[in-house]
């Protein structure tokens, strides 16, 4: 595996291999690697010649007060784990590569950016769209992959590849979870062992949302309330939103539609950690 830091060199070296007629997948990440993320660089390497993962805390993304300075970190590692998942590079630049003193211009998607995580979250969106977009205009890939747990990220950057021609495919890995149900998180390395324990009830309120779905429940609100009342069962949890909506709009459903992609999606905080989850349920 060859480590990159400058765009000009990572330009140069998939300028060399699109010559040579081989295709390019990247897997974009801001580090501290889990198996979540190994998977999507080893469905990056089933779905391209060459693999491309990127490891960048993207600072536009973190509103003020957020997590950016003490978002977990341990690059040696990172390394090691990308190179065991078969990576051909490793493309780390640093905060002033991307964003240089002369930096002004923004990528932003429309509507779906302003409710759920953007409602909560104001400029996360603007954030991650202009740090995906800088990194398939360096990287130049032919597969995108990224992992069903940003569900809503993966919505707005779908939108930005479909309205700014990129020619890209965008793969979307299922949530890789650990033994209770927890979906795996960089930010799960936050929770104490109370709050570990009781971050289980995050999963088992999505599943039990699914299950009212399958059983043949279709007001929303009573859904919400079911899945609510599971969360609120834990002290440490704070509820910022539950959602149940069409898995590819967004569009909020108030009685469920037959014959569609549900997604059920929320975010708590426990204690000071914000966790994010979510299931498709279809019918």
């Amino acid at each position: 595996m060859k480590q990159i830091t400058t765009v000009r060199e990572m330009q140069q070296t998939v300028d060399l291999i699109r010559r040579e007629g081989r295709t390019i997948g990247i897997v974009p990440t801001m580090g501290y690697l889990h198996e979540g993320h190994l998977s999507l660089i080893r469905e990056a390497k089933r779905n391209a010649d060459i693999t491309v993962t990127t490891i960048f805390v993207n600072p536009a993304q973190f509103a003020p007060g957020e997590d950016y300075q003490r978002y977990p970190r341990d690059f040696n590692r990172d390394i090691k784990l990308v190179d065991s998942a078969g990576s051909d590079f490793l493309f780390a630049p640093t905060v002033e590569e991307m964003y240089p003193s002369s930096f002004s211009t923004y990528v932003e998607v429309g509507r779906i950016t302003g409710i759920l995580e953007g409602k909560f979250r104001p400029a996360h969106f603007r954030g991650v769209t202009t740090i995906v977009a800088k990194l398939f205009n360096t990287i130049k890939p032919h597969v995108a992959v990224f992992g069903q747990k940003d569900a809503q990220q993966v919505i707005v950057i779908r939108q930005m590849v479909h309205d700014l021609n990129h020619d890209i495919r965008i793969i979307v890995a299922p949530i890789v979870r650990e033994a209770d149900g927890l979906a795996m998180s960089s930010r799960n390395t936050y929770l104490s062992p109370e709050q570990r324990k009781e971050s289980a009830t995050i999963y088992k309120s999505l599943k039990r949302g699914e299950q009212m779905i399958n059983e043949g429940e279709r007001n929303c609100a009573r859904i919400i309330a079911e899945i609510s009342s599971y969360l609120t069962s834990q002290p440490s949890l704070k509820i910022d939103y539950v959602s149940v909506a069409d898995a590819d709009s967004l569009e909020e459903y108030t009685v469920i539609k037959e014959n569609s992609r549900i997604l059920i999606s929320l975010a708590v905080r426990v204690g000071a950690t914000r966790l994010i989850d979510n299931i498709i349920v279809t019918l």
